[in-house]
C-alpha cells in the first residue's frame, strides 16, 4: 500500500514554531522519517527546532525546488511507492501556495496518491484577514515584474481589474526589494486606492497597516528586509 503525501507548513517568523506550529503537525510528524524541502540545511534545523524527534540524523531528505524537473518527481517519491508517508516541508509557511511543494501535489494527484494538507500559518490570509480590504473576492498575484516598467504597467492593469470586480489584489516580494516594490505601487496606484502593506507577519516586528495612497506618498516609510505582503483594493 502506497504511503501518503503529507504537506507541512513551516513558521513564517524567526522563534514562532512554539505559537503558529498546530498540535496537529506535532502529532502527524513523528511518524514521517521522509521529506522533501527546498534547502535541506533549514528543513533538518526546522524539524530540530520542534523537539519532536530524539534525533533527526536518521531523517531522509531530497531536494524539491523551482529548478525541479518533473523526470525527477519519480525517484523522489520513492519512500512512498515503498509504502512511507513523505512529507513537503516549506520554507516558509504553506507548501503549494507559491511555492514548489505545488510539483509534488500535482505529481501525488496525477498518480492517485493522497494528499494530506496539515494546518499551518500562512502569510496571505493572516494579512488578507487584518487588512480590512475585501475578505471575499481576491487575487494572488504572485510577484510583480522586477523591470521597473513592467511593474507599473501590471499594477495599473490589476488596479483596474480591482476596481471593476471589488476585488483586493495580493502580491508577494523577496524582502530585499520590498522597497522597490513599495515605490512602484505608490507611484501608480491612484490616490484613493487602499493599499495595506504587512511586514513579518505572526514575528515580534510584526507590522500591517492599511490606508489610501495618498497617505502613504505623505510619509514614504523604508520597509525592512523581511517577509512582506502587499494587498490593494481599487474604490
Amino acid at each position: 500500500m502506497p504511503g501518503k503525501l503529507y504537506l507541512i507548513p513551516n513558521v513564517i517568523a524567526d522563534d514562532t514554531q512554539n505559537v503558529v506550529i498546530t498540535a496537529q503537525v506535532r502529532n502527524e510528524l513523528p511518524h514521517i522519517v521522509h521529506f522533501l524541502a527546498e534547502d535541506i540545511r533549514t528543513a533538518r534545523r526546522y524539524l530540530s527546532s520542534l523537539k519532536i524527534y530524539e534525533s533527526i540524523e536518521p531523517l531522509h531528505f531530497g531536494v524539491l525546488n523551482k529548478d525541479t524537473k518533473p523526470l525527477e518527481l519519480e525517484q523522489l517519491f520513492d519512500p512512498i511507492t515503498q509504502g512511507h508517508d513523505l512529507g513537503v516541508i516549506s520554507e516558509s509557511g504553506c507548501p503549494g501556495v507559491a511555492d514548489p511543494g505545488a510539483l509534488a501535489v500535482k505529481y501525488a494527484h496525477d498518480r492517485g496518491i493522497r494528499v494530506v494538507p496539515l494546518v499551518g500559518p500562512s502569510s496571505l490570509l493572516l494579512a488578507l484577514m487584518a487588512s480590512g480590504l475585501n475578505g471575499q473576492r481576491f487575487a494572488f498575484q504572485g510577484y510583480l515584474p522586477i523591470d521597473a516598467r513592467e511593474g507599473a504597467k501590471a499594477v495599473k492593469e490589476f488596479e483596474k481589474e480591482s476596481r471593476q470586480k471589488n476585488q483586493t489584489q495580493l502580491f508577494i516580494e523577496t524582502p530585499y526589494r520590498n522597497n522597490a516594490v513599495f515605490e512602484v505601487l505608490i507611484k501608480n496606484l491612484n490616490p484613493e486606492t487602499l493599499l495595506c502593506v504587512a511586514v513579518e507577519v505572526t514575528g515580534k516586528e510584526e507590522s500591517i497597516l492599511t490606508q489610501p495612497v495618498s497617505r502613504w506618498r505623505k510619509t514614504s516609510p523604508t520597509w525592512p528586509k523581511a517577509p512582506a505582503i502587499f494587498l490593494f483594493l481599487a474604490i
